[in-house]
């Protein structure tokens, strides 16, 4: 299957990664030609490549891979975790000259080109690491084609000129524009709201496989659209932008609060969840990006190795169960990230809602976090048995 493929071409084409401090990367035309802004962060999976650059929580980022060679697996029509590539530009050192996967029906190259994804390559990533490692995330910018001839100037001038991610809601360029609905490949339960701020496929087929039919929501829904369905259990996915900037949805998480309703919600939707408890949340120097991000799950001591693409944390004390600021009972910290003690999880000791900042499904790395799933589950059943009950 892999010979019928077209080689990936291996560019000679001059371009440059500039970042807002002026630095300059100089290094070879990669995927699409032209111009692209975004915030630069690094991810350190050393595989799912494809599985990232089709994540939605990159939207609107410079994805850098600190794995040095890229591409060998090409791409293929059955792991994309959305219907396309949503990173703004793509940095990598060493792209491969094969595809050299059976399941593959095309270069990674290619996919580029086709989503118009400018990047570049033939660049020391190391040294953009360390670079971001100490300065933080910053915006970039990746100039190739009759963009890379700009002069210095007047490429820093358009990437001073870019929007930067502090106060930045992409919830809407992301989101579905109206209802989906996939079945329950499970026993089923229920119906689940699903609040698309920019869910991945595989997390929809975690949940169909625990018994809910899953209704996923553009981000713009209301409450009333949300009672409409009937719902047992409300969702709120991954997805980029600043949670400062998302009021609306943290309004609207309250009305599903206020009405009973169990809720999980992962990365973007753990910061929401902190916010509709009172909480604030502050962006991180760099980030989390990456497979392999140690969480302790202090509910049962145990070690996850996660996987994880998030610039914004939850403010909330790691020791100590407090009382909600806007009146919902008590909460804790139910994960800690261990690399720098970020709150990775919130857990509501008196409504049946909890949050986790990293990606439970997992699909391009290890599976230690997908029992939370089975755990949700379990808390839709609890309520409901304890409705009936009352």
């Amino acid at each position: 299957m892999t010979a019928l493929i077209s080689p990936p071409r291996i560019s000679r084409d001059p371009a440059v990664l500039v970042l807002e401090d002026g630095t300059r990367y100089p290094g070879r035309a990669y995927g699409a030609r032209g111009e692209t802004f975004g915030e630069v962060v690094f991810a350190t999976g050393m595989t799912g490549y494809q599985e990232t650059l089709t994540d939605p929580s990159y939207a609107g980022q410079i994805v850098l891979q600190t794995a040095p060679h890229i591409g060998n697996t090409g791409v293929n029509a059955e792991d994309p975790e959305s219907r396309r590539i949503w990173v703004a530009g793509y940095v990598v050192r060493d792209p491969s000259r094969v595809v050299s996967n059976w399941r593959a029906d095309r270069s990674l190259d290619d996919a580029l080109v086709e989503d118009g994804i400018v990047g570049i390559s033939g660049i020391d990533t190391r040294a953009v690491t360390r670079r971001i490692r100490s300065s933080g995330s910053m915006r970039g910018g990746v100039f190739s084609g009759e963009a890379a001839s700009l002069d210095a100037d007047e490429q820093l001038r358009r990437v001073l000129a870019a929007p930067g991610m502090a106060g930045r809601n992409l919830s809407a360029e992301v989101s579905v524009t109206e209802v989906e609905v996939t079945p329950a490949t499970g026993e089923r339960i229920g119906n689940l709201a699903v609040l698309d701020l920019g869910v991945k496929q595989s997390t929809i087929d975690n949940l169909a496989a625990r018994g809910f039919d899953v209704h996923v929501f553009p981000q713009s829904a209301t409450i009333d659209e949300i009672r409409a369905i009937e719902p047992v259990a409300a969702f709120y996915s991954n997805g980029p932008g600043d949670p400062a900037a998302s009021d609306q949805h943290v309004q609207l998480l309250r009305a599903v609060l206020d009405d009973g309703l169990p809720f999980f919600g992962i990365c973007f939707g753990n910061q929401l969840l902190g916010r509709a408890l009172g909480f604030g949340t502050y962006k991180l120097p760099f980030g989390h990006r990456g497979i392999n991000q140690p969480v302790l799950d202090k509910t049962t001591g145990r070690v996850e190795i996660t996987s994880q693409n998030h610039g914004f944390a939850v403010e909330a004390p790691l020791d100590a169960v407090v009382d909600s600021p806007h009146g919902y009972g008590r909460v804790e910290v139910s994960h800690i990230g261990l690399n720098d003690n970020v709150v990775e999880g919130l857990r509501a000791l008196d409504i049946p809602a909890f949050s986790v900042q990293y990606h439970p499904e997992a699909a391009a790395g290890p599976h230690d976090a997908n029992y939370l799933f089975d755990r949700f589950r379990d808390m839709v059943l609890a309520t409901q048995e304890t409705k009936k009950n009352a």
